[in-house]
């Protein structure tokens, strides 16, 4: 019990530091390169900080544990918009950028009730999966184009900061790369001790994988966004649980389908529609005013708080 202790806190050390790393290596050089901070969230950080969801549900389906697989897509997502966005929004109210409400947000909605649709019957073939991975990359294809017709936002904030920013390219990429091995390395003990605490407790694994195991592998989600709104790019703290629930969706449950398909049989319709639900919320929230306010977080918090009294520990 003590070791496993240790473990979560040197777990949640090394996702302090990641986090902090990744922001600002990633906010730097995308300055630098005169790419928006919006894009790099969007992108970069979000896809970044889901690897230890990537690595824990193909690890999963690999050793036949479809439960724990899809339903750490499924919980991490629930977990990204309900905490995270809303202690995000509690530490800093949170201004919305306009794409994100266009293009971004709309997608991500369309993507969860299309993963909800294709696991009615608790089954994820390999031709989904691949659906759904093309889908992504036609997404990431998408966020690049944008960047390059819209040269002109990014190239004036990078005007702006770039001056300010000390050092070169090759040390804002590997204050990244650190970060990202930080946070994988942090997120994975926190994961382990978690698991055998829970196990020790008797909880099954569906149960595992929606909140503990979730919540874990969003800590690096949680550490980048709270470290992204304490230096104040409120577009890099939003737009990495964005792109993060996007890759989730489409990356995620496409790759780990991909590799084998999944059969999550008890996922219950209360998961999928929370998820669904917490996705769709977000749309009129961020819509009023382009801005997340404090009193939304905790809404958002007490949503997730009513979620996990409904799930747990049954």
């Amino acid at each position: 019990m003590l070791l496993n202790l240790l473990l979560l806190a040197a777990g949640l050390v090394l996702l302090t530091l990641g986090a902090e790393s990744l922001v600002r290596g990633s906010t730097s050089l995308a300055l630098r390169l005169g790419v928006a901070p919006l894009v790099v969230g969007l992108t970069v950080v979000a896809f970044g900080t889901s690897a230890p969801e990537l690595v824990v549900s193909v690890q999963a389906v690999l050793a036949g544990q479809d439960d724990i697989a899809a339903a750490n897509v499924v919980g991490s997502n629930i977990f990204n918009v309900g905490v995270i966005l809303g202690l995000t929004a509690l530490v800093l109210p949170l201004t919305v950028h306009r794409d994100i409400l266009r293009r971004d947000l709309p997608l991500v909605i369309l993507a969860s009730f299309t993963v909800l649709w294709l696991l009615q019957d608790r089954e994820l073939g390999r031709l989904a999966g691949l659906g759904l991975v093309i889908a992504l990359a036609a997404y990431l294809v998408l966020s690049v184009r944008r960047a390059q017709a819209e040269p002109g936002a990014a190239a004036e904030t990078s005007t702006e900061t770039r001056a300010e920013a000390p050092g070169s390219v090759l040390r804002d990429g590997l204050y990244v790369v650190a970060g990202l091995a930080l946070l994988v390395v942090g997120s994975r003990l926190m994961v382990a001790a978690a698991v055998t605490l829970a196990r020790v407790l008797g909880v099954g694994e569906a149960v595992i994988g929606l909140t503990i195991i979730a919540a874990g592998t969003s800590l690096p989600e949680l550490a980048t966004s709270l470290a992204a709104a304490l230096r104040r790019q409120p577009d890099l703290a939003v737009g990495n649980v964005i792109g993060s629930n996007l890759f989730n969706l489409l990356g995620i449950l496409g790759i780990a389908s991909l590799v084998s398909p999944l059969a999550p049989g008890a996922l219950r319709w209360l998961d999928l529609g929370a998820m669904a639900l917490f996705a769709l919320v977000l749309l009129p929230l961020l819509a009023s005013g382009r801005r997340l306010q404090r009193w939304e977080g905790g809404a958002l918090l007490a949503g997730y708080a009513v979620y996990l009294a409904l799930r747990w520990p049954s």
